[in-house]
């Protein structure tokens, strides 16, 4: 793994909330080829300071996942530059079965909101790396957050989109999350063994071995507080979420959400049961 040559400029965008920490970061690397790392929200100022700093430059747009947050502005940017979009699909592309099949079931809603119009010029695969004179990246497939999600590997750091982020742990929202898919992408990042991990929100992650296992913690112990709560009572995961977590009541959808995840992760190893079709009014008990 090589030194980085050149450090990537960051934009932060506008779009501070909750779930985006201070906004979304729009990066950029490259001189006379010019690489544009998640475009984020369609704003006008925004898409306009990402050009400023592309001097004309920008020659491909990478989205790492198709959240709104991340990809509204890439279709905007791409007519403003003529560059290509490239990323792993569009908001379907990747689900497991799992979730496909939940998906089907109407089970959506909930997080940040999927991009239903975003279609890539490029699709990219598992391990594919592109290349200029200026730089190399190496996609990797990360489902986890969304199935479409993708880190990026430049030089000894990596683009890390909201698998990983510094500043709090990312939303698991089934259909498009899945927590099974979310550890298995904790795993790779692993063993891709960066430097350090530049996320979509927040600050640099600087021991990413050591943020990777705290975040693979955090979602252990929260799988026992969830067994703790059933085995006291069967429980909805809105129900289960107002007793585990101690958050603002404007948190609530998105804690409730996450707990559905684990909750579809415990059913699947049948530590957990339910009566009919998943939805997210189920009401889960232990076996």
């Amino acid at each position: 793994m090589t030194a980085i040559t050149k450090e990537p400029r960051c934009i932060l965008a506008p779009n501070p909330s909750p779930l985006t920490g201070p906004g979304t970061n729009s990066f950029l690397i490259g001189t006379d080829h010019v690489a544009v790392i998640d475009p984020g929200p369609d704003d006008s100022g925004h898409l306009d300071a990402i050009l400023q700093a592309g001097a004309g430059k920008i020659s491909h747009i990478f989205v790492t996942h198709s959240h709104k947050d991340h990809s509204t502005g890439a279709s905007r940017l791409a007519a403003m530059t003529g560059a290509p979009l490239l990323a792993f699909g569009d908001m379907e592309s990747g689900r497991s079965p799992a979730m496909q099949k939940l998906a089907a079931t109407g089970l959506v809603g909930g997080g940040e909101g999927l991009d239903a119009s975003f279609r890539p010029d490029i699709q990219l695969k598992d391990g594919q790396e592109i290349s200029t004179p200026d730089w190399t990246l190496r996609a990797l497939h990360t489902p986890g957050h969304c199935g479409n999600h993708l880190c990026f590997q430049y030089e000894e750091l990596m683009f890390c989109g909201d698998i990983v982020m510094e500043w709090s742990s990312t939303l698991i929202s089934p259909p498009d999350g899945d927590l099974a898919d979310y550890f298995r992408s904790l795993d790779k990042i692993g063993l891709a063994a960066p430097k350090r991990l530049l996320p979509a929100h927040g600050k640099p992650v600087e021991s990413p071995a050591e943020r990777l296992s705290e975040l693979a913690d955090h979602r252990r112990l929260r799988t026992a507080q969830i067994l703790n709560a059933l085995s006291q009572s069967p429980a909805t995961a809105q129900d289960l979420a107002r007793r585990i977590y101690d958050i603002a009541p404007t948190l609530l959808p998105a804690a409730t959400r996450n707990v559905l995840a684990h909750l579809v992760a415990l059913a699947d190893l049948g530590a957990v049961i339910y009566d009919g079709d998943l939805t997210a009014d189920t009401i889960f008990r232990t076996v």
